[in-house]
């Protein structure tokens, strides 16, 4: 679960294709992350190979007891509970990549994972929530506030709190994994044939899906996937010796789209890093200089007092995130 306490040195994860890939690159492992925006065989089908599927949706309340499918005590996989808030995210990926046999790791989560080898959940959390170098790792690209507003005297509101979980397939079953669960859940045997293990999770998520209100947009999906760029490079350097120039057009047309999202990756990760507190004083500083500050503040509250009666009138009580 992720929520706005940052007592445990967990910041809170942005559900960002582009932050899991940078998390994954940082531990070592040869995958990508992708937003997913439908569950149809047309979307899924250029990320192939499939690992798995990150699921964010909103946290009401504690359920002990999954919404489909039973509890697996006999589980002989990896899976870790979550220990401490903030934390869901990366916990999601640890999950997942636990479970993908011979998938290639950096050194020291090849090590963390080693460690926690026969470790009940509990502990397992408790092991990888106390790694500083995994929680550097997770903080990277969320870094905490710079600006505090404790001892103002402002009300306290309570915010909306998402949870990651993970749907993967393992030992011919799609399995759920909740860190804030007992037990991995486990849904469905599979099909080997045809879409595989991607088939049966589609029915089990858009089946979740379907217990939240029409239009609803408290849920987002991602894929976790190969790395498509070296594929994709294999293949333009064989299509090019063979003169096949019209395939080997397509694959250049697709790498391009990939490194052009990679960048886009790679920019908006370099804003979520930077410390924007001296841009914000410089502003405040030439606001005042200009005579404009006070005229700038109280169209501010103006505006902040308009958001609070429009959260009131929807019948909430914390102000809009927007």
């Amino acid at each position: 679960m992720s929520g706005e306490d940052d007592s445990s040195g967990w910041q809170l994860t942005e559900s960002d294709p582009g932050v899991f890939t940078e998390l994954l690159k940082t531990l070592g492992v040869p995958l990508v992350v992708d937003d997913l925006y439908s569950l149809d065989a047309a979307s899924l089908a250029d990320l192939q190979p499939l690992h798995a599927f990150i699921f964010l949706f909103k946290w009401i309340g504690s359920n002990a007891e999954p919404t489909g499918g039973q509890f697996d005590p006999d589980f002989p996989g990896f899976f870790a509970h979550q220990v401490v808030n903030n934390a869901c995210a990366t916990l999601a990926v640890m999950n997942a990549l636990g479970n993908i046999h011979g998938l290639p790791m950096g050194s020291q989560l090849t090590d963390l994972i080693g460690f926690t080898t026969g470790m009940d959940p509990q502990m397992r959390g408790m092991a990888i929530t106390s790694s500083d170098w995994l929680r550097e790792a997770h903080n990277a690209l969320s870094p905490p506030s710079a600006i505090s507003l404790d001892g103002l005297g402002l009300p306290k509101t309570s915010e909306d709190a998402y949870h990651f979980i993970v749907y993967m397939p393992y030992m011919g079953c799609v399995y759920e994994l909740d860190g804030l669960k007992q037990l991995p859940v486990r849904h469905a045997a599979f099909d080997e044939g045809g879409e595989g293990w991607v088939a049966k999770a589609r029915e089990v998520i858009e089946a979740r899906i379907a217990t939240y209100p029409p239009g609803s947009l408290e849920f987002s999906l991602l894929a976790l996937h190969e790395d498509p760029v070296p594929s994709l490079q294999t293949q333009l350097t064989a299509l090019q010796a063979a003169g096949s120039q019209a395939e080997a057009a397509e694959i250049i047309v697709r790498l391009s789209n990939e490194n052009a999202k990679r960048e886009r990756w790679n920019f908006e990760n370099s804003l979520r890093r930077h410390n924007y507190l001296g841009l914000i004083h410089a502003l405040l500083a030439a606001l005042a200089k200009s005579g404009r500050l006070a005229a700038a503040q109280d169209g501010a509250k103006k505006a902040m007092q308009e958001r609070i009666a429009r959260r009131k009138e929807k019948g909430g009580s914390s102000m809009d995130e927007d």
